[in-house]
């Protein structure tokens, strides 16, 4: 337990000092007028109170991740805290921080324009595909999960009772999508946030009361699943899918596609701090609490507890440790806030894809009819992905894998872009604050695809030296390419 108190002073702390000198670093303008206010449409253009932008932010960003991956990552063991604290401060909360305000400044823009902007147009149409595969997975895998809980629920985790769900929630995300971004979601997730902090809360005063003996990040770095015979683990090394299982509540290249809907409802850039930075180490914290939960789970007798086993999928731990810890009441409102997570996740995936693509084929979204004609093709290929998930035994798990290591990938992009621009905006090394990072998930997303079975299945002994080789040549490039760009500029001169 020590730990994990320690992990959530440091989130605190890493708000208080990292997030301020980020913010200083970019230097927002109060003064400077917003897309919400000088593009206002009534439809994705829409002025917010900042509070309610920061909760509809916070459940964009807070899908299945930091539950999900927070109880998959706790099995690795204490390590699982170290990436939800330093990935949340240095890296999480500097991605989805310039995300947001690059699209503030960028008149609302969405990620391909940005990444375009200083990445190269080349990158664009990259961008473009890989925002759009990633937004249709992200759309999968939270219609799916959520629907397994809710089938344990109401129809005891029968087939017809998921399959039922999986089509409630689908309809629901085509209103979502489609309607003004104040009518429906800015009206329903405050509401859900709520349940979901609620949730976490809940679960950490059930920590504090019970105690329990937690693996300490002083007793191992280890795989300490692997140890204890955790099902799968042995074939799971620590580095580099740590880094992949845990992504949301960490570090997640889906928020990067989130921030720009929210970005497109802030009144004043002064608010980008709490929003943006402040939602990243909100989901640190829920991760850090489901992570402790889940430790207690698989490694002190936790499962026996709540009438599970080890072997529990995730969606199973949660209901398990709602429903036994928190009563009928509050396991209820846990579970809202958990459900409520994935789904409201998945529908601003699609509505995400449905402004990328709008500004790419500059279509203006304010009439109905436009986005209707946006909207349809995006629905039918997400149709096809969920029949491939429900139809195959291991579709979730398949899917997932893919999830997330395309999800690192559209992080490292989105960090890259953050370094370029403070490269370019900024003097001194201020850009080091987004180029460590990047260099970093190059490595790991390089790694990962070298040694998952989803990539080329290689023993995990190459992990390490491919990542180092990988980091260091996207350093040696990012110099290469700065050193050609201030040359240019000496010679102007």
């Amino acid at each position: 337990m020590y730990s994990f108190i320690i992990s959530i002073c440091a989130l605190v702390l890493g708000y208080l000092l990292y997030g301020k000198f980020v913010d200083k670093v970019f230097g927002p303008v109060p003064s400077r007028i917003t897309p919400a206010i000088s593009k206002q449409n009534g439809v994705d253009f829409v002025v917010m109170p900042s509070w309610k932008v920061y909760m509809i932010q916070f459940l964009n960003i807070a899908g299945t991740g930091p539950i999900f991956g927070a109880i998959m990552g706790a099995k690795f063991g204490p390590a699982s805290y170290l990436w939800i604290v330093l990935g949340s401060i240095f890296a999480g909360g500097v991605h989805d921080y310039f995300s947001g305000m690059l699209s503030i400044r960028h008149g609302g823009a969405t990620l391909p324009e940005i990444v375009s902007a200083y990445l190269g147009k080349r990158t664009r149409r990259l961008m473009l595909g890989f925002s759009i595969i990633l937004l249709l997975l992200v759309g999968t895998v939270f219609v799916y999960s959520p629907a397994i809980i809710l089938g344990d629920l109401a129809g005891n985790g029968t087939d017809m009772a998921v399959l039922s769900w999986v089509i409630a929630i689908f309809i629901y995300y085509i209103l979502a999508t489609l309607l003004p971004v104040d009518k429906l979601i800015g009206k329903l997730y405050p509401i859900f946030a709520f349940c979901m902090m609620f949730m976490a809360v809940a679960l950490m005063i059930c920590l504090f009361v019970k105690w329990p003996s937690l693996p300490e990040l002083w007793e191992g770095l280890g795989n300490k699943g692997a140890e204890q015979g955790l099902s799968g683990m042995s074939s799971q090394p620590i580095f580099p899918c740590l880094f992949i299982t845990i992504a949301c509540g960490a570090l997640s290249g889906f928020h990067s596609t989130q921030s720009p809907i929210m970005a497109r409802c802030v009144s004043n850039e002064k608010m980008g701090r709490p929003i943006f930075y402040g939602a990243m180490i909100t989901e640190g914290f829920v991760a850090l609490i489901w992570a402790a939960v889940s430790s207690y789970f698989f490694f002190d007798g936790g499962a026996a507890q709540v009438g599970s086993d080890l072997s529990a999928s995730a969606p199973k731990v949660v209901t398990s440790v709602s429903t036994a810890w928190l009563g009928v009441l509050g396991g209820i409102l846990a579970i809202i806030g958990v459900v409520a997570a994935p789904i409201t996740s998945g529908d601003t995936a699609f509505r995400s894809a449905r402004l990328i693509l709008g500004d790419f084929l500059h279509i203006d979204q304010k009439p109905t009819r436009n986005r209707l004609r946006i909207a349809i093709p995006i629905f039918i290929l997400n149709t096809f992905l969920l029949w491939f998930n429900i139809s195959h035994e291991d579709g979730f798990n398949t899917i997932w894998r893919y999830f997330g290591w395309a999800n690192q990938i559209l992080a490292c992009f989105t960090l890259w872009t953050a370094t370029v621009y403070l490269t370019i905006n900024k003097n001194g090394v201020y850009y080091l604050i987004a180029l460590i990072p990047a260099a970093f998930m190059n490595g790991i997303c390089m790694a990962y695809f070298f040694v998952d079975k989803s990539g080329m299945d290689l023993h995990e002994e190459f992990a390490l030296p491919v990542a180092i080789l990988t980091s260091i040549i996207s350093l040696a490039l990012f110099w290469f390419w700065r050193l050609k760009k201030f040359y240019k500029k000496f010679n102007r001169k």
